[in-house]
């Protein structure tokens, strides 16, 4: 099994339900491997995001590793999301990931045994999916899932074999039109413009971004481009988490994306300490 962890804005709430209650499009991180950690979820809280997943956890891997339970167990949990939805041919091939979204009757199963596993009832559990080219297959599988007990769906509207195609906004809203419970869309959402577009293409009550977020954590609060800000607290947050030095200036790479010139880019993408990076910010930029 795998699957990701969810956590509610700045750990506030119990029941992540609660943000679907508030008749509110719901904005969510998405699950990124090597990505969405700690550091990086607590940053975009600054900036409305609303809902936030760790990266993939793999269960055999979590089982047997302290080091992999203490990697990602470092916050409050408020629901665990079974990932249906990953395409990455190492995760098919293991039997997981997006090949369960052939499996309805597995995915119930799974759905139900965790929602039975939990005592809280308000501990969410929850699916991501892609969807099929027989929609009414992934309409099937929702139903499914729904009557298990799953609390949302997450839905990437693109089939398994589909990576940069134009997302199926219409196959989304076709399958919230179909539930009782929360959808979730996700696909090309880079953006607060894009996220409200989806949201008025699709009907659906909350909106995932995960690539987006990564260019500019402050997507969500309305910003066209990750302000400066924002960078200043990334510095602040990473070095407070103790983020190792890849990661911290990896993530430093995607927000300057769109601010720094090819010349600039050139220099500050080869700097290889903490020290260096933080010079560099300091002289260019006064962050």
């Amino acid at each position: 099994m795998v699957g990701d962890v969810t956590e509610a804005k700045e750990c506030r709430r119990n029941d992540p339900m609660d943000l679907f209650r508030s008749g509110q499009v719901v904005k969510i991180c998405a699950p990124m491997v090597r990505y969405s950690k700690l550091a990086f979820r607590t940053l975009v809280r600054r900036y409305s995001c609303d809902l936030c997943y760790t990266p993939m956890i793999v269960a055999a891997d979590f089982v047997r590793s302290a080091k992999a339970r203490d990697s990602e167990f470092t916050t409050n949990k408020d629901g665990i999301d079974l990932n249906c939805g990953c395409p990455q041919r190492w995760a098919m091939a293991e039997g997981y990931g997006a090949c369960l979204i052939n499996k309805p009757e597995l995915v119930k199963d799974m759905v139900r045994h965790v929602r039975n596993q939990i005592n809280n009832p308000e501990f969410s559990v929850s699916i991501k999916i892609r969807i099929h080219e027989d929609l009414k297959r992934t309409v099937d599988l929702c139903q499914k899932a729904e009557a298990a007990g799953v609390s949302w769906i997450t839905v990437h509207g693109r089939s398994v074999e589909e990576r940069h195609q134009p997302v199926h906004y219409d196959a989304i809203k076709t399958i919230k039109q179909s539930m009782s419970i929360p959808i979730v869309a996700n696909g090309d959402i880079k953006t607060l413009k894009d996220a409200e577009n989806v949201h008025q293409l699709t009907e659906a009550d909350g909106i995932m971004a995960a690539r987006g977020l990564l260019a500019n954590p402050a997507m969500f609060a309305g910003y066209e481009e990750t302000p400066f800000k924002c960078i200043q607290d990334w510095v602040d947050i990473a070095l407070e988490h103790g983020t190792p030095f890849t990661c911290f200036h990896h993530h430093l790479m995607y927000m300057m994306e769109r601010i720094t010139s090819k010349q600039e880019k050139k220099v500050f993408n080869v700097l290889s300490s903490t020290s260096a990076v933080l010079d560099y910010l300091n002289d260019h930029y006064g962050v």
